[in-house]
């Protein structure tokens, strides 16, 4: 299934999730034009760094690794050889460091919040793009510009942090908005459930209200995985985002509906007052009018969750 746009209208101009979108694109564009040793720090083993592929130095440099940020300290000089240069197989950490680090200014636990802007490939990128694209303006629109950044961030750390716990001696990097843009996803699910999302299914066109979505991307991930990997960080970011999103939802139950429009039939948690979309009343919606109370003044188009 591949989400192309929601039929669900805001009200603000989502800029967090266009700059989001462009320091990803950025981050992924800037090391392939630019020349890698003005992006890289002095490594003190020249020919370690030599050896590593300039995507794999970046990553290595910036990303979150999951025995860097137990053992709060860059990996060393064997460490890194064993993983990228020469792989032994185990891709684990030493429990004491030999050596030297390859980047001794690294700083550990701010690479948390850097690799959420890196990606490991275009697919990769394109993918988490395409989901933030769908999903969070509306979200930002919910909550406003700074909360939403903020939200990201801590969305995509849970998940960082999540996988970490899953596998704490690896030194494989962890790279890509996959957590954040999953946890956007989940307040998604609790403020509009019902929205419309028009989606792409074996080359069909059709659209699929929300919840219906999300919970068969939710089921997908447990069916593809693997072992300990990047699924931990796609439902540890989910299940963050439906915690913050019912929370937000108990301490403000509504929003004004917006000016010209009747209240929304399709939503039914008094989260979203957005709307409407007659043409899925049939469809997909049944109208629910038990569900508000309208002043019948003209004009009056306020919406209130009964």
């Amino acid at each position: 299934m591949l989400p192309l746009f929601d039929e669900n209208p805001t009200n603000r101009t989502p800029f967090v999730t266009w700059a989001i979108i462009g320091l990803c694109l950025l981050a992924y564009a800037a090391p392939r034009l630019i020349e890698q040793n003005t992006l890289l720090q002095t490594s003190p083993d020249v020919a370690i760094a030599d050896d590593l592929a300039d995507d794999v130095r970046l990553l290595v440099e910036h990303a979150a690794i999951p025995c860097e940020i137990i053992q709060r300290r860059p990996l060393a000089v064997e460490e890194v050889r064993d993983t990228y240069v020469a792989p032994d197989g185990s891709y684990r950490c030493a429990t004491v460091a030999d050596g030297p680090a390859v980047f001794p200014d690294k700083y550990v636990s701010l690479a948390m919040v850097t690799s959420l802007f890196l990606h490991g490939g275009l697919f990769h990128l394109a993918s988490n793009m395409l989901f933030l694209w769908v999903f969070g303006n509306n979200v930002e629109d919910r909550v406003g510009h700074l909360p939403f950044a903020l939200f990201f961030v801590t969305a995509g750390v849970v998940g960082t942090i999540a996988y970490v716990a899953s596998q704490p001696d690896s030194a494989v990097a962890i790279v890509g908005a996959s957590g954040a843009v999953a946890g956007v996803m989940g307040s998604y699910a609790v403020w509009y459930p019902d929205a419309p999302i028009r989606t792409l299914v074996f080359l069909i066109l059709v659209d699929i209200r929300a919840q219906w979505f999300l919970i068969a991307w939710f089921l997908i991930q447990f069916l593809t995985a693997d072992g300990p990997g990047a699924w931990i960080t796609h439902v540890s970011g989910f299940c963050f985002g439906i915690i913050i999103g019912r929370i937000i939802r108990k301490v403000q139950p509504l929003l004004q509906v917006r000016p010209g429009q009747p209240a929304p039939a399709w939503d039914e948690t008094g989260g979203a007052g957005l709307g409407p979309y007659p043409h899925l009343d049939t469809v997909w919606v049944e109208p629910r009018p038990d569900r508000y109370i309208i002043d019948d003044e003209p004009g009056d188009t306020t919406g209130q969750a009964s």
